[in-house]
């Protein structure tokens, strides 16, 4: 069976939810960079794989395809080892719920406005327009609350088992990690916190650390 291969940079969130789900496996996988931040997503090669100009790409055994959840479910389905959806349909529910959280509400406070603002755009050149992070910060603690909410009393965010819930969620709160808003904002989610620091340092997560600077 051919190798499949993620294309995307190792700094994009969604890129590391699927990097994780093969970590999780485990399977081998190869990542091929498409450097999103210097464009590359915008040209002719990347855009036959993507035509919406983002990340990942994903390509196994002649078949191509993108979206990030196609493609995390795709490699839970098609390899073996541990499973990454649960069987219990309310567990199921809990899971597809957290994800619809990150992709509607989470990605776009968290990572694109509240890190993009205290990491990203310093990095550019630019600087921090307090302003914006201002305005993100209802929305990243309603977020995180209902994470704490939704969790409860398990040890992973949808039930007893890691799940693709935690693989989505964990590289947007690594990068929250890097900011000096963290500690704060975790104040009223002890639950989630426990759940951090507990997945922060899994192998999977060691493992797929992107190389930033």
């Amino acid at each position: 069976m051919a190798t499949p291969i993620i294309y995307g940079p190792d700094y994009s969130t969604y890129v590391r939810t699927v990097r994780l789900a093969f970590a999780e496996k485990p399977a081998e996988y190869r990542l091929e960079s498409v450097h999103m931040l210097g464009g590359e997503t915008k040209q002719p090669a990347h855009l036959r794989r993507h035509p919406f100009a983002k990340v990942p790409a994903f390509e196994h055994d002649g078949f191509a395809f993108y979206e990030v959840t196609a493609i995390a479910r795709y490699v839970d389905q098609v390899f073996p080892g541990r499973r990454l959806q649960p069987s219990d349909a309310r567990q199921a529910a809990r899971m597809n719920q957290i994800i619809g959280i990150v992709d509607s509400y989470a990605y776009g406070s968290i990572v694109g406005k509240l890190v993009w603002q205290r990491l990203i755009s310093p990095m550019l050149g630019g600087q921090c327009d307090e302003s914006i992070v201002r305005d993100a910060r209802p929305m990243v603690e309603t977020c995180l609350s209902e994470f704490e909410r939704i969790k409860g009393g398990n040890p992973f965010l949808a039930g007893p088992d890691i799940s693709l819930a935690d693989l989505y969620l964990a590289p947007i709160m690594a990068y929250l990690s890097m900011t000096s808003d963290m500690a704060d904002l975790m104040k009223p989610c002890p639950g989630l916190k426990s759940w951090w620091d507990s997945m922060a340092v899994r192998p999977s997560m060691q493992g797929t650390q992107p190389k930033l600077g």
